[in-house]
């Protein structure tokens, strides 16, 4: 009788034990909620802060970009936590599996035990501790960042500001505005070259256009001149070259007539070419003139003076910072909890894509409706699904390779969008009155082969980005298999 009457006690025991837990653990998850809360606004105010000022310390920036990087961390872990609710409503109604690879980092996905519930805390409050250990080590930059001048006030919102520059690109400017602006330490005699390299629609042109807009860069250098590595290929090469893609010139404020010629290469640059365009240049340039080559290959390192500036796709973390500022614009996501955890979703498919993000955006913020953006969602699933089982990989990753991407049409399952070809023209030249996203989501649709509008961008340097495209019917084109 004493052991039945211990067993019982202890199970009591152990039940009550478990039943406190249960209850403690939902204080603590919020109290680490926010907190982390109130160490982003702190974060972000430093952040706001060293944006508006001219900062030429290289560990000052280098400080700036790792704090940068664990505020973008901590907002994509709050987010997550806060709408982990939606995405277990949003697992039970969904008719497409989420069984195919949609991002790499997409790790929290199904959060519905308890084991991950408690996991997603862990990593809640890990993140919390290293953002508040970023922002202990900012102190004593944030007393050395008064001493540096302001560029201008910024009275708009951030929406409004991350839609008109470069985001998160700011160290890689300025490693880049140094290199330019700074006296040759190499002695007058050598001319120094800048090495820039990246992969395909990382933002090389749209860094050196930044640069090359930059009043100081325009003021240093009397003409700044774009070539393309078919322009070294001249034995005959001479300045200045009159097939120049663009030229900018500002000999009345420069008089030392130094010169910045930008080299853009797909990939390697033949040696004994490069050589030959070398000598040239330093025959013809005075001195103080600078080269840059961008190139997707990274064997152009060696042929800088300088250390290559590399260039890499932003984080996920990043990725959803930028895509959720711009599409809520000045609506508060907390407000809408169900279309941040959609926005979130069209995020993580989108796969870091620069080119596709802004049609989304816009689509997604013209048409502010819970149906329509759980409409948007199911359509990326669907074709993310069919592509990959079909294709074996993601219609984005075909699409930086401008490979064909095959995907649904939202107004109809049975008609498939192929996308064939993507190129960028300057914003001088006339554009297709067809705009990409209104084929895809809206009614228009162009008979035969067409050229698509993606994207104009407001940036430098301006390009307009299109697609070609079909249109086809997998009815017909099934019919037709089965007559053949």
């Amino acid at each position: 009788m004493d052991t039945i009457l211990s067993a019982v006690l202890g199970e009591l025991a152990s039940r009550s034990i478990n039943f406190f837990i249960r209850k403690s653990c939902k204080p603590k998850a919020l109290d680490v909620e926010d907190k982390l809360q109130r160490s982003l606004l702190r974060a972000q105010v430093i952040i706001d802060e060293a944006t508006r000022r001219h900062i030429t310390n290289q560990a000052m920036l280098q400080q700036l970009e790792m704090l940068r990087d664990a505020m973008h961390q901590a907002c994509y872990m709050h987010d997550t936590f806060r709408y982990q609710s939606h995405g277990e409503e949003d697992a039970k109604d969904q008719v497409v599996s989420h069984s195919f690879p949609l991002s790499k980092v997409n790790s929290l996905k199904g959060i519905g035990s308890s084991n991950r519930k408690t996991r997603i805390l862990e990593q809640l409050q890990d993140t919390l501790d290293n953002l508040n250990c970023m922002i202990l080590d900012m102190k004593e930059l944030v007393v050395f960042m008064t001493s540096y001048p302001r560029f201008y006030r910024q009275p708009y919102s951030m929406h409004l500001l991350l839609g008109n520059c470069m985001f998160g690109r700011q160290m890689e400017a300025e490693l880049v505005l140094n290199f330019l602006l700074h006296a040759q330490s190499n002695g007058a005699e050598e001319l120094e070259v800048l090495p820039l390299i990246g992969p395909g629609r990382v933002g090389k042109s749209t860094l050196v256009a930044h640069v090359c807009n930059d009043e100081r860069v325009r003021g240093h250098f009397s003409e700044i001149m774009f070539l393309s590595d078919h322009d070294l290929k001249d034995e005959k090469l001479t300045f200045p070259v009159e097939r120049c893609v663009k030229k900018y010139q500002n000999s009345l404020l420069n008089k030392d007539g130094r010169m910045l010629v930008v080299v853009e290469a797909a990939g390697d640059i033949n040696t004994d070419e490069w050589k030959r365009f070398y000598a040239a240049s330093k025959r013809c340039m005075r001195s103080g003139s600078k080269l840059i080559i961008t190139s997707r290959s990274d064997k152009i390192t060696k042929l800088g003076t300088a250390r290559a500036v590399t260039l890499k796709y932003l984080s996920d973390e990043a990725y959803w910072y930028f895509f959720k500022t711009l599409t809520f614009g000045s609506t508060d996501p907390m407000m809408h909890p169900r279309m941040a955890y959609l926005a979130m979703e069209t995020a993580r498919m989108l796969n870091r894509c620069f080119l596709g993000a802004p049609g989304t955006i816009f689509m997604l913020r013209d048409n502010f409706d819970i149906r329509y953006w759980c409409k948007v969602v199911t359509l990326f699933r669907q074709n993310i699904k069919f592509h990959v089982s079909k294709f074996g990989e993601h219609p984005t990753d075909a699409l930086n390779q401008n490979k064909p991407a095959h995907l649904r049409r939202m107004i109809s399952n049975s008609e498939q969008i192929v996308v064939y070809h993507q190129y960028e023209c300057s914003s001088q030249k006339e554009v297709p009155k067809v705009e990409l996203r209104s084929v895809i989501y809206g009614s228009v649709k162009p008979s035969g082969r067409f050229e698509a509008l993606a994207w104009r961008s407001h940036i430098p340097p301006y390009y307009n980005y299109i697609y070609t495209c079909e249109v086809r019917d997998l009815k017909s084109t099934s019919a037709k298999r089965k007559r053949t």
